[in-house]
């Protein structure tokens, strides 16, 4: 296994396993999270959308850990073991692609 894929089954197995951590733990994954997607993102050349960043949730999760419930811990450590399973395979597929703005 790669360490991409060893961060993601850790984050996977801690969120099945919140109740055994602490809220600093769960921010210090989270934040982790946070620069992996960013590096993997630079690295893929993608650029977020202002307002819509899918890391606003997990960066805000790992900010209040000490003061929300362990469901938003659980909900944050899956969506961040998402992405960058996502990003992941992007990188290790080659795959290309183009993201445009939509007039609305």
């Amino acid at each position: 296994m790669s360490a991409t894929t060893d961060f993601i089954a850790e984050l996977v197995r801690a969120a099945n396993e919140v109740e055994k951590l602490s809220s600093y733990e769960v921010s210090r994954m989270l934040d982790r999270s946070v620069n992996t997607i960013r590096e993997l993102r630079h690295e893929l050349g993608i650029v977020p959308v202002q307002g819509r960043d899918a890391l606003t949730y997990i960066s805000t999760v790992s900010a209040g850990a000490a003061q929300v419930p362990n469901e938003e811990w659980y909900h944050g450590l899956l969506h961040a073991a998402e992405m960058i399973r996502d990003l992941h395979i992007v990188r290790d597929t080659g795959t290309e692609f183009r993201i445009s703005e939509v007039e609305r």
